[in-house]
């Protein structure tokens, strides 16, 4: 029985742990998608002419919009962008927190007989 439940604190463990870094890639990929979005804000913002209008892609297709137009759609992506970009940072803190505690389980009872720490190459 004690058995069983170590595997199970052990496996959770891993899965958690595959999650957070499944997480933080994908935070990374955001906050990449978040400067090229600031990029943009700051390239449209640099063109001397208010009548130029600016293409804009929504998902497959191309749309122009007047550069006051533009800049409001990358201002409410880059928000957008940014809440997603916040809740995955919470969840990744949440299951830090749930693995700490498991980490404080699993050393009650295997000691120093388990190791936690990721082998770096």
């Amino acid at each position: 029985m004690a058995a069983t439940l170590r595997k199970a604190a052990i496996n959770k463990f891993a899965g958690h742990s595959s999650r957070i870094t499944e997480l933080k890639e994908e935070i990374e990929v955001k906050k990449k998608q978040l400067q090229n979005l600031e990029d943009a804000c700051d390239d449209i913002m640099l063109t001397d002419n208010d009548y130029l209008m600016i293409p804009h892609q929504i998902s497959d297709v191309f749309i122009s919009y007047s550069q006051e137009e533009t800049q409001e759609r990358l201002e409410e992506a880059k928000q957008n962008l940014q809440g997603e970009t916040d809740a995955l940072e919470s969840r990744v803190k949440s299951i830090q927190r749930l693995l700490a505690d498991l980490k404080v389980q699993l050393y009650a009872n295997f000691g120093s007989n388990i190791n936690f720490e990721a082998e770096e190459s």
